[in-house]
């Protein structure tokens, strides 16, 4: 989680337009993956055309995901850019039984609808011209784009290995951005590059592998309620490297919201005890 919550400090820090600092960020992360896959011996095969679409949403929507999710970083602050990114647990409930037609539970309502209070709070008014209005719609955007990857994803994470569907879609990512140099052409500060470097390795490459490695000590439901404390940790980063200190609002929206996370992972982990 600390290693994962570090993306919001460096989305704020790292001065390059966000599909730049992604597509960077992929290609690294692509690098150490592959590393990682190669001393694992796992398996790099599958059926295009049984998963080929699959491979290639996740991705274009891991790919939307991360690049909303750094211009909410730079539009607004790491506050506000993590606590509306984190609505996804709550999204995906929501989400979840109109996509994979399972039972939909009546108190994702209640959820949903208090977590729309959180979401009032962190906004600091209602005027669509507000940066800060701006980056919060984005980094809504981001959660939904994150949760809609993650449904896809949980049909296929029986079949393949999580580190080797990261690999993927950092590959499709890389190739979804690649105009983007003929857009930006400016080339990276050599004094950013250690960032980036830190971002695709660490926060990415490193962060995620031991993610999913946790589930092999945790239940899913542990680890979602351990998931509640990456805004906290990006937060108090972002307070000693940035000095970013939130306002009483953002404490009291990213509250609402941290509370529903952790409720909703409590619930599931009840219903999953009745049900064996």
């Amino acid at each position: 989680m600390l290693c994962i919550s570090t993306s919001g400090v460096l989305g704020r820090y790292i001065n390059l337009p966000p599909p730049m600092t992604i597509w960077w960020r992929a290609l690294f992360a692509l690098f150490f993956l592959g590393i990682f896959c190669k001393w694992k011996k796992l398996s790099f095969q599958f059926q295009f055309k049984k998963h080929g679409f699959v491979f290639f949403a996740s991705g274009l929507l891991m790919t939307t995901h991360w690049v909303t999710y750094f211009y909410a970083l730079q539009w607004s602050n790491v506050a506000i850019g993590m606590l509306s990114l984190f609505t996804y647990p709550v999204i995906t409930a929501l989400l979840e039984p109109l996509i994979l037609k399972t039972k939909f539970q009546k108190h994702h309502l209640i959820l949903g609808f208090i977590v729309l209070i959180g979401v009032y709070f962190l906004a600091p008014d209602l005027s669509f011209e507000n940066k800060m209005t701006q980056g919060l719609i984005m980094g809504l955007f981001s959660a939904l784009a994150y949760s809609t990857r993650n449904i896809i994803l949980k049909t296929q994470i029986k079949k393949f290995n999580g580190s080797i569907l990261m690999f993927y879609q950092m590959a499709v990512m890389l190739i979804i951005l690649f105009p983007i140099h003929f857009l930006y052409k400016e080339k990276i500060p050599a004094d950013q590059l250690p960032f980036i470097l830190f971002l695709g390795l660490v926060t990415t490459s490193i962060g995620h592998t031991l993610f999913l490695n946790s589930f092999r000590y945790f239940s899913v439901s542990t680890v979602s309620i351990m998931s509640g404390i990456q805004p906290i940790f990006g937060i108090i980063i972002a307070m000693l490297f940035l000095s970013e200190i939130p306002a009483w609002r953002n404490w009291i929206g990213g509250a609402l919201i941290t509370i529903t996370v952790i409720f909703e992972s409590f619930f599931n982990q009840k219903s999953k005890s009745r049900g064996s």
